[in-house]
C-alpha cells in the first residue's frame, strides 16, 4: 500500500505544491488533509502560473484523483469559484474530485472574526494570520458547534446548526461593536453553493482505503509546516491544525500502518509570513536580495515573507517530529551569488547551554543566538541545470553539508518554479 505524505519542514510555504505536482504523476490519488484557504499552493506549468487553495496540487495532473479530507477547513464561495476557474483554465474536474462529508465550514462571521481578532490584538499579540477564517472555524470545531459539509445536504438540519454557532460568537462581536451575520443570509449562501458541493461528497476516509487496498499510489499533501503545527510548531504564533506528518492520518483517516514513506520540502533558506520568532531573520540588504530574488511574498496575501538563513535545527526538529525519510531542497538558485552562505547549526542559550531547538526560548528573541557556519557561495547560474553533477561544486557542498546536518538524504532540488527545474540528488 504505497502511501507517501508530503509535509513542510519550515514555516510554511517551502514550495509543497510545486513538489506535490511533481510527485502526483505516478500517483493515483493526491489527499489535502488539513488547513484551508490559508495555503495558497503556486504551480507553474509551461509557463502558466496557477495558484491553487483547497484543491490538492495534483489537479494539474490529468486524471488524478484529488480528495479534500475531513481534516480540511472549506469555505464553500472560495471552493466553488476555485472550481470554476480550474475548469475555465482547461482543468476538468468531473469524476475526479471528492470532499469529505466531515469537513468544516467557514462561514462568513468566521472570517469577520478572525480580522476583528487581529486588528483588536494589543502591541505583539497579532499572530499574523491570512484573516480567512480558519482559526474561529477550527475553534467551532473543537467546540462540537461547527458546520460539517456534509449538513449541506439537510438544509433544514444546518440551520439549527447555524444558528447555534452565531449564538455562540454573539458576545464576541458585541464586545467589538461589529455586525453579527444574519442566519438568513449565511442559510442563503450554503442554498446557493450547495447544489454545486453536495455531489462532491463522501465518505473519503473509506474512499482512501479503498484506492490502498487496491495497491494505488496515494500522495498526502500537507498545509503550513511543521514550526507552524498547533501542537509542534511555535505556540501561539502557528496555524489552527496538525502540519506535521502525524496529521495526515487524523486529518484523512487512515492509520499509521498504511504509511510508507514521510517527505520533508525545505528551501534552501528559510521564510516565515506572519509574526512569532525568526532565530536567523535577516532584516538587512541580504534579507531583501533573498526576498526579491525568490518571489517571497505570500501567494494568498500577496504579504512580504520574512527572510533568513537556513537554520539546521530546526530541519533536525523536522525530521524527528515527522519520522522524515528524505528531504526536497527548493530554491537552490535563489542563493546564487551570494557569497559566503551562513547556516545555523546551533543555538547558544541564556544558561550557558547549546542547544538544537530550544522552543521554550524562542518567545523571546534576545534569549537565543544562533551558532552560524560560513560556507562558500556561488555565482554562476543554476536555473538551467539539470544534473546534479552539473551544479557548481560550491552548490553541491552546500546541499551534502544539510545532508550531514539533518542526517536523512536529500533526494531532488529545485532550482526553479517551473514543473521541470527538479534535479534528481544521487545518494552520496
Amino acid at each position: 500500500m504505497p502511501a507517501v505524505i508530503v509535509v513542510g519542514a519550515q514555516w510554511g510555504d517551502e514550495g509543497k505544491g510545486k513538489i506535490v505536482d511533481y510527485l502526483a504523476e505516478p500517483a493515483r490519488v493526491v489527499v489535502r488533509y488539513a488547513g484551508g484557504p490559508n495555503a495558497g499552493h503556486t504551480l507553474v506549468v509551461g509557463g502558466e502560473k496557477l495558484i491553487v487553495r483547497l484543491v490538492p496540487s495534483g489537479v494539474l495532473r490529468p486524471g488524478k484523483i484529488c480528495v479534500m479530507a475531513q481534516g480540511m477547513v472549506i469555505d464553500p464561495s472560495l471552493l466553488v469559484a476555485e472550481i470554476d476557474e480550474l475548469v475555465a483554465r482547461g482543468h476538468a474536474l468531473d469524476g475526479r474530485l471528492f470532499i469529505s462529508d466531515r469537513a468544516h465550514l467557514i462561514l462568513p462571521h468566521h472570517v469577520l472574526a478572525d480580522g476583528l481578532r487581529e486588528t483588536s490584538a494589543g502591541p505583539g499579540r497579532a499572530i499574523g494570520t491570512t484573516r480567512r477564517g480558519i482559526g474561529p472555524t477550527y475553534e467551532d470545531k473543537s467546540a462540537r458547534r461547527g458546520v460539517m459539509t456534509g449538513m449541506l445536504r439537510d438544509l433544514d438540519g444546518a440551520r439549527a446548526a447555524v444558528t447555534a454557532t452565531l449564538e455562540a460568537w454573539r458576545p464576541f462581536f458585541q464586545a467589538r461593536g461589529a455586525d453579527l451575520p444574519t442566519v438568513d443570509s449565511v442559510m442563503t449562501l450554503l442554498r446557493n453553493v450547495a447544489p454545486r458541493i453536495v455531489p462532491l461528497l463522501t465518505d473519503t476516509s473509506a474512499y482512501i482505503d479503498k484506492h490502498l487496498r487496491e495497491g494505488d499510489t496515494v500522495l498526502f499533501e500537507g498545509a503550513q509546516g511543521t514550526l507552524l503545527d498547533i501542537d509542534h510548531g511555535t505556540y501561539p504564533f502557528v496555524t489552527s491544525s496538525s502540519a506535521v506528518a502525524g496529521g495526515a492520518c487524523t486529518g484523512a483517516g487512515v492509520g499509521p500502518r498504511a504509511i510508507s514513506r514521510i517527505i520533508g520540502v525545505s528551501k534552501a533558506y528559510v521564510t516565515r509570513v506572519g509574526a512569532g520568532p525568526f532565530p536567523t531573520e535577516l532584516d538587512d540588504h541580504i534579507g531583501e536580495r533573498i526576498r526579491t530574488a525568490g518571489a517571497e511574498f505570500g501567494s494568498v496575501t500577496g504579504r512580504p515573507r520574512r527572510t533568513g538563513w537556513l537554520d539546521l535545527p530546526g530541519l533536525r526538529y523536522a525530521v524527528r517530529v515527522n519520522s522524515l525519510d528524505s528531504l526536497i531542497l527548493t530554491k537552490l538558485d535563489v542563493l546564487t551569488g551570494l557569497d559566503p552562505l551562513r547556516v545555523c547549526v546551533a543555538y547558544d542559550t541564556p544558561d550557558g547551554r547549546t542547544e538544537d531547538l530550544p522552543l521554550a526560548w524562542m518567545g523571546r528573541r534576545d534569549a537565543i543566538r544562533p551558532v552560524f557556519e560560513n560556507l562558500p557561495g556561488w555565482t554562476r547560474p543554476i536555473d538551467d541545470v539539470r544534473s546534479f553533477a552539473d551544479l557548481p561544486d560550491q552548490a553541491r557542498a552546500y546541499v551534502r553539508f544539510i545532508e550531514e546536518h539533518v542526517h536523512v538524504p536529500c533526494n531532488m532540488v529545485s532550482v526553479g518554479p517551473g514543473r521541470d527545474a527538479i534535479i534528481a540528488v544521487p545518494s552520496p
